[in-house]
């Protein structure tokens, strides 16, 4: 894995000028530090995002089915299996027969798996403070406002 310094954008002079007007380089590896800061922190919590966005999904849109789910939180079919055996062993998701199709699972956040969502919520937002220090609520929000245009504009939206 890189490093923090490998991961800097501008390394003053030892970086090549073209390189500095890369946006999609400047993102990348701010997206990158971003991902260790993230990951390093639910992992110490025994989670990871994925679990996060299970959750989340549960939690906001109610049961659903594995292909449900799979389309809500953009975690790979083959991945959100792992995923949910990983929250099911641990109580926090239940799978049971849709008893419209029988042949599909609907999953179920447990009250477990709230109570989990509320501890990941409260490392994320200090994952986000710590991401975002050096700007203030204004620079925030219009960081946020200016990414979304750019990836609304990219997704054909806009």
């Amino acid at each position: 894995m890189e490093t923090d310094a490998e991961l800097r954008f501008d390394r003053g002079d030892a970086t090549p000028e073209r390189f500095k007007r890369q946006i999609q380089r400047l993102m990348g590896m701010t997206g990158a530090q971003m991902g260790k800061v993230s990951g390093a922190a639910l992992g110490a919590i025994g989670a990871r995002r994925d679990h996060f966005l299970v959750l989340a999904a549960l939690a906001e849109f109610g049961p659903a089915s594995q292909s449900q789910l799979a389309d809500r939180t953009r975690v790979y079919r083959s991945d959100l299996v792992a995923v949910l055996n990983e929250l099911e062993e641990t109580g926090l998701i239940r799978r049971a027969p849709d008893p419209a199709d029988k042949r599909r699972n609907v999953i179920t956040l447990t009250d477990a798996g709230g109570g989990r969502l509320a501890e990941l919520d409260e490392v994320l937002e200090g994952v986000n403070e710590r991401i975002m220090a050096p700007l203030s609520q204004a620079e925030r929000r219009e960081l946020f406002r200016l990414l979304g245009l750019i990836n609304a504009h990219l997704a054909g939206d806009a």
